[in-house]
């Protein structure tokens, strides 16, 4: 998970602080994601069906994770806002105010598959925070169990997923160890969720083992098709042998792609975005965001940036 500013809401005045040619067109651009210019309306729509650099077409798909924006948002409210916003899928984080929990009665869970398929939003899965880093034999068994009850679940309810994550490399155990650990972990889990129609998407996440070196590894070791990478968007993606090599080394497990804000100049979106383009990516980048007094507005200028990036 990220936490980081929000995205500011006085208009065009937010990208007053940069003068480079890519932020004066992707205002333009978000002009017509807002419906405030009939013309620049039609070139976001456009970028959508742009083509890459390299001249292949796009086919990534914009959703919205629910921690933090929609945290406090029910069923409902998540799919009348991301079809308001032109938002296409939804990562359901574990634990928010929506309750999509294992608790639910199989009544509960075909109602909230049913809302799903009766809407234009397509429920892509759910965000877990189980990890397997620990040493503790015990509650790593646990974590596992319990991540089999949300596989389960994510199957109930229409989804195709669910996101897991290392939190971090325990000082008292060598790190080759606890890589291997959690490999064995996530491909005990794709076994499971290949019985259910799921994959296992892991967050590229936390102190340590969010360095790519080190997910590149877990995944050798959980050499699962149901076993899957999801690109968080760190600034540590620059780190080692920077981002062009970190991409590289996991660019062929990446089935989700988490996005922070995308106002952040620090971060290069566009080469991302070109990358995922050229490697013929065609998952969601779910926006994962801060909370707003107005989330509709932050939601379309999201997608009107995500839009002119790719264009």
């Amino acid at each position: 998970m990220n936490n980081h500013s929000e995205l500011p809401r006085s208009g065009l005045a937010s990208f007053a602080h940069s003068n480079r040619r890519a932020f004066i067109q992707a205002a333009g651009l978000a002009l017509g994601g807002l419906g405030l210019g009939a013309g620049a309306g039609r070139a976001a729509e456009s970028a959508a069906g742009a083509s890459s650099p390299a001249g292949r077409q796009s086919k990534m798909r914009l959703g919205l994770v629910t921690y933090n924006l929609a945290k406090d948002w029910d069923v409902p409210t998540i799919i009348k806002n991301c079809a308001a916003s032109k938002f296409e899928g939804v990562e359901l984080r574990t634990t928010h105010a929506h309750k999509v929990e294992v608790a639910l009665s199989n009544a509960e869970r075909a109602e909230v598959k049913k809302r799903f398929e009766d809407s234009p939003v397509v429920l892509m899965g759910l965000g877990s925070a189980f990890d397997y880093h620990t040493p503790d034999a015990a509650k790593l068994r646990k974590d596992i169990e319990a991540t089999k009850e949300y596989i389960v679940l994510a199957h109930d309810v229409g989804a195709s997923g669910v996101k897991v994550r290392p939190n971090g490399l325990p000082t008292e155990v060598p790190v080759e160890k606890t890589l291997e650990q959690i490999g064995k972990a996530l491909l005990e889990l794709g076994g499971f969720a290949a019985g259910h129609g799921q994959m296992i998407r892991l967050e590229v996440h936390g102190a340590g083992t969010s360095q790519l070196p080190h997910i590149r590894r877990i995944m050798d070791v959980a050499r699962h098709p149901n076993v899957g990478v999801c690109w968080n968007s760190n600034q540590s993606d620059l780190d080692g042998a920077g981002f062009e090599a970190n991409f590289d080394s996991v660019k062929d497990r990446i089935v989700a792609v988490h996005m922070r804000d995308l106002d952040l100049e620090e971060y290069p979106w566009r080469r991302l975005l070109t990358r995922l383009n050229d490697a013929s990516f065609a998952g969601y980048c779910l926006a994962e965001i801060p909370e707003s007094a107005d989330p509709l507005r932050v939601m379309r200028y999201y997608r009107a940036l995500w839009l002119a990036y790719q264009a």
